[in-house]
């Protein structure tokens, strides 16, 4: 049985508590903790000025704000603290809290502790954001009371009440969302591993830790799905707390999710065929086969083929833009890993003109390099790792003699301007920058957003 929420309420009600991050997903927290009752104090490192008519909105409601450089030294004195998920739980200002007595949790923990829904919850590298909407699709086609969350959606917290046992909650989890979770997820999907978010976690060990909270509090009647053809995640098979089934793009698993000659089967029953699904790629079959399996008590074959037929995939997810002369223009803005670009890139029939550059996150970048040079025509670079990306394909081009063009700019619009110069009719412009985007926008989306913007603007 779940925890009963009117425990939490209890346990909230008056308390001094302190509410990191005053980011969108954090003003619903914040605004709910009031309702329940307790005393919220929220730090930011931003200005009040940054923060403009939310700073406004929080003081006229009497929140007392901590704000600006330094912001965490007046982390002192509170009963329970709420993080931010892409804050370390061992940074000194933590630490010293906890010494102090403080309990520290986050939005997230605090929902699958008290969620009364059964939950499905997906990680991975890769894929994890498609898959989420495509479990999402099926159980709401399939008649359930759906909602969706973690890292897309809306925050979840806040609407606990509304919840009841026969709902289905779908979250997509990072790692650091999964760093400090303790408590069991009932589904839970790892899409793949591949090093990611090497400048948040201390090494690739504790990286693969962390995803591994998805599964590792589960009850004996948890599910646990895991890609066979990832030998990180095949691995885990025997650590499974409950059941533990796998899917794969390669060969026949019994009991399992499998591709084979065209056809996408669940436990040996044909769901539908590779043509059928309207997202492309083998990528996303292996998508669709974890979230076959992870659906399998709640939704029927004919639901599956349905929505593989009809769903048209995520936002700045390998999305057609527009075509402009001939030339088709993709925004896969959520490539922020090499191992995601060359997935996305490998879909194309014929090479493409590839944007990439951005935020760095300290992974490699020779797997795109050494696995992705003959699927790309031209190579557009910018932001802080453009000379990184370089390096790598200008080693892969005088190992190989290749032909392949490399342009180096300093803006997404630059790097558009230069795509539609060297473009030919028949071509692909792809941006799927294998970086996070935070060295020139807040996020992929704003930067998927800015493309679509520029390329429509022709």
């Amino acid at each position: 049985m779940k925890r009963d929420f009117s425990e939490f309420k209890e346990f909230i009600k008056g308390k001094k508590t302190a509410v990191v991050g005053i980011g969108v997903s954090n003003i619903p927290l914040i605004n709910f903790l009031i309702k329940l009752g307790a005393e919220v104090t929220a730090f930011d490192k931003k200005t009040e000025e940054m923060l403009g008519n939310t700073a406004v909105d929080l003081k006229n409601r009497n929140i007392k704000l901590e704000l600006g450089e330094g912001y965490l030294d007046k982390l002192h004195g509170f009963e329970v603290i709420f993080k931010s998920p892409s804050m370390r739980i061992d940074s000194p200002a933590f630490t010293k809290a906890r010494a102090e007595g403080a309990y520290i949790t986050s939005e997230m923990e605090e929902f699958v502790r008290y969620c009364p829904a059964k939950i499905f919850g997906i990680t991975g590298s890769d894929g994890k954001t498609t898959t989420t909407s495509i479990v999402y699709n099926l159980l709401k086609e399939q008649g359930y009371n759906t909602w969706v969350g973690g890292n897309i959606g809306n925050p979840l917290f806040s609407n606990i009440e509304e919840m009841k046992e026969d709902h289905k909650v779908v979250l997509e989890l990072s790692s650091f969302q999964l760093m400090t979770m303790d408590s069991p997820i009932d589904v839970a999907i790892v899409t793949n591993i591949t090093p990611n978010h090497l400048d948040m976690h201390k090494g690739m060990e504790e990286y693969i830790d962390s995803k591994k909270n998805i599964f590792k509090y589960q009850k004996e009647d948890g599910l646990l799905i895991l890609n066979r053809e990832n030998d990180i995640t095949y691995s885990f098979f025997n650590e499974a707390k409950g059941k533990a089934e796998l899917f794969s793009s390669k060969r026949i698993i019994e009991n399992g999710a499998y591709y084979n000659e065209g056809k996408l089967y669940l436990k040996e029953k044909e769901v539908c065929s590779k043509d059928d699904i309207v997202i492309k790629g083998m990528h996303n079959v292996e998508n669709y086969l974890a979230a076959f399996l992870a659906v399998q008590n709640e939704v029927t074959i004919h639901t599956m083929k349905k929505v593989a037929m009809s769903f048209k995939g995520v936002y700045h997810r390998n999305e057609l833009v527009r075509e402009f002369k001939g030339v088709r223009y993709y925004n896969d803005s959520i490539g922020s890993s090499p191992t995601r670009t060359l997935a996305t890139i490998s879909v194309f029939d014929k090479p493409v003109i590839l944007i990439a550059g951005g935020y760095d996150k300290n992974i490699p970048f020779e797997p795109l390099a050494e696995k992705g040079y003959d699927k790309i025509k031209a190579l557009v670079l910018l932001g802080v790792t453009k000379d990184k990306i370089k390096k790598v394909f200008d080693e892969v081009i005088d190992e190989r003699n290749l032909h392949l063009p490399i342009y180096m700019v300093d803006t997404l619009e630059n790097a558009v301007i230069k795509c539609r110069e060297i473009a030919e009719e028949g071509d692909n412009v792809v941006l799927s920058p294998a970086c996070a985007s935070f060295d020139m926008f807040p996020n992929f989306e704003v930067r998927g957003e800015k493309f679509r913007e520029l390329v429509n603007n022709f």
